[in-house]
């Protein structure tokens, strides 16, 4: 799994849900098409009128999640940037998705605004398996973290590191083994101290909630 296979499933899943802020600092989300996915980038598209495209130029940070029939879900955080050659990249879209010719027939298509995600971060969650699974990715090109290129390589590695979630077992543990037999899925194995497979890991605090001598720390904390 990497970025871009993220973006793919949305794509594939195409209605998903975009979430941006109103005047009020209120959230809204609302369901549109992912239009294009290419080059570990995602397109879309809204309608000048709209308050979805005021939204959008005026706070840009939006977040995108989707769940496909396998129970698998990607969640996106990024920023949406309108893109120039508007008519262009709107030809573009109404190439790759004809059945917006029924919607916006004709010269009336013009009246769309094309946007672009080209960077943020990535988080894949697999409900369908069990274990569950989960990774996390950030897109865009960034800058490499010292902590990720250590551990993964200058080769391996073209973007920053994405924010660590979770939970981790310091050395504060006293391996009563407690957050182990009450883990939903069995995703922490004995050591010193014990470990939290976060690639199985819910997030769902148990653990956190549960350790007597207070081991367990938010991840990034």
């Amino acid at each position: 799994m990497d970025a871009q296979s993220c973006l793919n499933i949305l794509r594939g899943i195409k209605d998903v849900a975009f979430a941006t802020v109103n005047d009020e600092g209120k959230p809204e989300v609302r369901i549109i098409d992912v239009m294009i996915v290419e080059q570990d980038k995602l397109y879309f598209c809204t309608g000048r009128g709209k308050d979805f495209y005021r939204q959008l130029l005026k706070h840009p940070d939006v977040a995108v999640t989707g769940l496909n029939k396998d129970f698998q879900m990607v969640r996106l955080s990024g920023k949406a940037e309108k893109l120039a050659d508007q008519r262009q990249w709107i030809d573009r879209i109404f190439e790759e998705n004809p059945v917006m010719n029924g919607v916006y027939p004709g010269e009336s298509r013009y009246i769309l605004e094309p946007f672009c995600i080209s960077k943020g971060e990535l988080e894949f969650f697999d409900l369908g398996k069990s274990p569950i699974y989960r990774e996390s990715f950030v897109f865009g090109g960034e800058e490499a973290s010292d902590e990720a290129l250590q551990e993964k390589g200058k080769e391996a590695i073209s973007c920053r590191a994405p924010r660590e979630k979770g939970f981790l077992i310091t050395d504060a543990c006293i391996g009563c083994g407690k957050c182990m037999r009450g883990c939903p899925q069995q995703c922490i194995t004995k050591g010193t101290p014990f470990l939290i497979h976060q690639e199985n890991c819910l997030h769902c605090g148990l653990c956190f909630e549960n350790c007597p001598v207070q081991a367990i720390v938010h991840r990034g904390e």
